[in-house]
């Protein structure tokens, strides 16, 4: 990185602005662009950035003019794009965000990476907040706003700027870039179908562990647990068997968060209390404490510190209100996270009602029959499942198989599914549908407007 201009394509992604601020504070020029900028979609982000002193252009290969210049692009931007095409033609070099991500990463003493199909995340804004707390200063790159460091004057918090000694970060496993980044603590929170198939999972998450000194494992995943005999050293955390190094007992859910008790192997315990509900938050809390406790961090500590934990945006955030409807903003897109947030909420009274917005058209082809599965198993009889068509800004996806083919497959099964063509006849229905009691869930990755859907239909519905 001796080059000191970087130019971000798709710099308002929630896996690219964290990286930009991080180069920016760092001293580099950052400039970048953004289809959502040119679409006018989330303006608060951009005008954040812009604060930042980050300069931003139209993604029409306008900021691109030197080959002084690095851009930055992630896996998903392809060759057409114009900032590319302005790339090749001046010679600039072009870097996918997770090269740029594993060179800082990498060049710490001390690197955690978080991996696994669900949860990361999660579990990275829980060990950034330990610590954090344990006045250790990690530098942290996360997938998501971290609340713990929401702001007015940052309202945008993904990355945490800390010392160049301990970097944790959340992998990426999807596009297999997971390849790159050499760990010291490996936490893998889970292995189930998403974007690859089992084969490449197993491989990729295989050699991510056996690179670091401790890996930290599921008990209760078989993939992950298997993983254990490509490990230095393997730790595992369990929601059910004390034969796990860490375990929970004594669990206890509320509405709004979780108790437990965190047993160790050892027979020391430590009392944990949640402001974030679903044991699939005990599962992420036990993960961060045992990657805390791998880099010297003391498990009482540890455990305390989780009481100020205030969550991650987007997962299963309260919106508001509204004649006593909730409405919750929730970044559940695979059959994982879609079953952990459903068992969460079924928990408790209320009638769900769910816009479910797939984030591709690729992931329904590779994932139809598990998403059908998910939703049978976790809606009740008189919930209702409300489809858009997949996110899509444009490129050369197959979109042969969409939201229509899946809502079919479902209302077979006998749930009550709907399809429309676009998300806001979605709001108009959910508007319609809803009454006193009812949870709205507005569930979905890659599409940072589902935030600002779900407060639209708030408003709409006070």
């Amino acid at each position: 990185m001796t080059q000191s201009s970087y130019f971000f394509c798709g710099v308002g992604g929630s896996g690219m602005a964290p990286l930009a601020l991080i180069m920016r504070s760092k001293g580099f020029r950052v400039q970048g662009s953004d289809r959502a900028l040119d679409q006018a979609r989330v303006a608060a982000r951009f005008d954040y950035l812009q604060s930042q002193g980050i300069d931003l252009f139209a993604q029409d290969g306008s900021g691109v003019i030197s080959a002084d210049q690095i851009v930055v692009a992630s896996a998903a931007v392809e060759d057409t794009v114009p900032d590319m095409v302005s790339a090749r033609r001046v010679g600039a070099r072009v870097m996918r965000r997770a090269e740029l991500l594993s060179e800082l990463f990498n060049g710490s003493d001390q690197r955690v990476g978080v991996a696994g199909t669900s949860g990361k995340s999660t579990i990275t804004a829980m060990l950034a907040w330990i610590l954090d707390r344990a006045g250790q200063d990690p530098t942290v790159i996360n997938g998501a706003d971290m609340l713990n460091y929401v702001t007015a004057d940052a309202p945008f918090a993904a990355a945490r700027v800390g010392g160049p000694d301990l970097f944790a970060a959340e992998v990426d496993e999807s596009d297999g870039t997971i390849a790159l980044y050499d760990p010291t603590v490996a936490v893998v929170s889970n292995i189930s179908l998403d974007h690859k198939t089992m084969e490449e999972l197993r491989q990729l998450f295989g050699d991510f562990v056996a690179k670091s000194r401790v890996a930290v494992l599921n008990f209760d995943n078989a993939e992950s647990l298997a993983l254990a005999g490509r490990a230095q050293e393997a730790v595992s955390f369990s929601l059910i068997s004390s034969e796990a190094d860490l375990s929970a007992r004594d669990i206890v859910q509320r509405p709004d968060g979780v108790d437990f008790t965190a047993h160790s192997r050892d027979g020391a315990n430590w009392p944990v209390s949640l402001r974030t509900p679903g044991l699939h938050n005990v599962a992420n809390a036990l993960a961060a404490l045992l990657a805390a406790r791998a880099l010297g961090v003391d498990m009482a500590a540890a455990a305390q510190a989780l009481s100020d934990y205030r969550g991650v945006r987007r997962r299963l955030e309260v919106t508001g209100i509204a004649r006593g409807i909730i409405v919750i903003d929730d970044f559940a897109h695979n059959p994982d996270k879609i079953a952990a947030t459903l068992r969460t909420l079924r928990a408790f009274p209320g009638r769900l009602v769910v816009m479910f917005q797939p984030h591709g058209f690729g992931p329904i082809r590779l994932m139809r029959r598990e998403l059908a599965e998910a939703f049978q198993q976790g809606l009740a009889s008189d919930d209702v499942l409300i489809m858009p068509e997949p996110v899509y800004y444009g490129g050369t996806t197959d979109r042969s198989v969409g939201s229509q083919d899946l809502v079919g497959d479902l209302v077979a099964m006998g749930v009550k599914a709907e399809a429309y063509a676009d998300r806001a006849a979605c709001g108009d229905r959910l508007v319609e549908l809803a009454r006193p009691g009812d949870r709205i869930i507005v569930m979905g990755a890659r599409d940072d407007t589902l935030s600002v859907f779900a407060q639209d239909l708030l408003e709409r519905l006070a």
